[in-house]
């Protein structure tokens, strides 16, 4: 009784239009998901001993983008860089990734800390 009470002063949605309220929900935010996943820049770079392949790597200013690194070598590595505030130490065969906000304009070295006399690298961003 109380529920057709409600449903006369209209606080009580029939059950066809929650149905439709639950779809539309789940379809934006889907939507919003594979938006923020398609966004996402992913970079690959491979550490061997000091080195990293590849030296360079070139991403579009003002966006957020992900680098996963994986350390190939038979020491530890750190990948450090001092111009985007970032480090992140792994182990022999580990695998790991840093997220960098959007960057302005510019060049920024990275380099393995723990082979300061290997080749360091670069992040441009234009």
């Amino acid at each position: 009784m109380a529920l057709a009470a409600d449903r006369a002063r209209g606080r009580v949605l029939p059950g066809s239009t929650l149905g439709i309220l639950a779809c539309a929900s789940l379809l934006a935010l889907f939507a919003t998901l594979a938006f923020a996943a398609e966004e996402m820049l992913v970079l690959k770079l491979v550490a061997r001993d000091g080195k990293f392949e590849p030296l360079k790597l070139e991403v579009p200013a003002g966006k957020r983008f992900k680098i996963e690194i994986s350390n190939e070598g038979k020491s530890p590595m750190e990948f450090e860089s001092k111009d985007l505030k970032q480090e992140k130490v792994l182990a022999p065969g580990a695998k790991s990734s840093v997220v960098i906000n959007p960057l302005k304009p510019g060049t920024y070295m990275f380099f393995d800390e723990y082979h300061m006399d290997a080749p360091k690298g670069q992040i441009v961003a234009k």
